[in-house]
């Protein structure tokens, strides 16, 4: 078996996969498979970090383009983060795993305040740590959350897991001729604009050289396979 890749990883999941075959709510299936392929690089003992969308549940941009306040909108994106964050909190709790929610967002009942001493003291214990609420601001995606508490933790890599199995040329669900790409630097991201993330995210990865790595999280194995050095998705670098 190949040496674990990492020792501190921030996992970036898309609320999408959340949900069932209607791609809205929570699937109480869906979120159990997820866990279950948490757990099997929990047991790797790797201090993990997890950052989830809320598409799922609500999208802001896509409220703001219809007409609702864009800063309304994306605080409202934040709850469905949190939303997202307990759910898959509880599923890894009845696995086994001691798992901590930190919001941004002051909502004591339900989480802790984000504390970055706290959060690393949570992941030096073991502790399965999850972001929710973005960054607390409006007009940041959940990507430069994601990318930002990456920064914060000192992950040596973002994993973000997503329906494809890597980067294409455009995209793979509506071009079956589409191109995956291996590798990729964060200027030719940027440059080609390619969606995986948005620029300011790629752009903080670049200026503190945090490897970002896109892969298929709803093929079972695929998480662990990367972390133990399979070539798995596409991955971004300097």
């Amino acid at each position: 078996m190949s040496a674990l890749q990492y020792k501190r990883v921030l996992l970036k999941l898309t609320g999408e996969i959340m949900a069932g075959r209607g791609g809205y709510s929570i699937d109480p299936e869906s979120v159990l498979r997820i866990a279950g392929e948490i757990k099997e690089i929990h047991e790797l003992d790797l201090e993990i970090a997890i950052v989830i969308g809320g598409g799922n549940i609500f999208r802001g941009m896509q409220a703001s383009a219809q007409g609702m306040d864009r800063a309304i909108a994306d605080q409202m994106g934040m709850l469905a983060t949190v939303i997202n964050a307990l759910a898959l909190q509880d599923a890894l709790e009845k696995m086994g795993i001691v798992t901590r929610v930190q919001s941004a967002i002051e909502i004591q009942e339900l989480a802790e305040p984000f504390i970055l001493r706290r959060a690393v003291r949570h992941l030096e214990k073991g502790r399965v740590v999850v972001f929710a609420a973005g960054t607390g601001n409006p007009y940041f995606t959940s990507d430069t959350a994601a990318t930002l508490r990456a920064i914060e933790i000192h992950a040596d890599i973002i994993l973000k897991g997503t329906r494809v199995d890597g980067i294409y040329d455009s995209d793979p669900e509506m071009n079956p001729d589409a191109s995956k790409f291996e590798t990729l630097t964060y200027t030719e991201v940027i440059q080609r604009e390619l969606r995986v993330m948005d620029a300011t995210s790629v752009a903080l990865c670049m200026d503190n050289e945090v490897p970002i790595r896109v892969f298929n999280i709803m093929t079972p194995g695929n998480l662990k396979k990367l972390l133990m050095g399979e070539k798995v998705g596409t991955l971004v670098v300097r």
